[in-house]
């Protein structure tokens, strides 16, 4: 970021700090996302709007303009199948459920997050 007034250079500094803090958080969301989302599934079926609202209450703010891409992506590599089921408040509704496939990426996932968490936790008490 460039600033004009050479006055607040500091102030600008601190907004790019704060930008790049900003930046790295939302990598960290998006790179659990498909972990945190996997997990839900785990527990039982569930169509798009309650995985948002699920993901919502852990302070995972997600949009649909996210996740269904994401969804069709695990669908796609054989992680997710899922269920058309009647609504009684409308058209039938896709319910999206962990596949055997999606059970061991899941189990490798789980995996590599704790190692990773082990490993943070480690750096941090150094």
């Amino acid at each position: 970021m460039y600033c004009m007034v050479h006055s607040h250079a500091y102030f600008c500094a601190l907004i790019q700090k704060a930008m790049n803090a900003e930046n790295v958080k939302s990598q960290m969301r998006k790179g659990i996302l498909e972990y945190c989302i996997l997990l839900l599934l785990k527990k039982e079926p569930a169509y798009t709007s309650d995985i948002i609202q699920r993901l919502q209450q852990a302070q995972l703010i997600v949009v649909e303009g996210t996740l269904y891409p994401l969804l069709t992506r695990l669908k796609n590599s054989e992680f997710l199948g899922y269920q058309w089921i009647e609504s009684t408040q409308g058209p039938p509704r896709k319910y999206y459920k962990l596949t055997d496939k999606g059970e061991l990426f899941l189990a490798e996932l789980e995996a590599s997050w704790l190692e990773l968490n082990d490993t943070i936790n480690h750096i941090k008490n150094i």
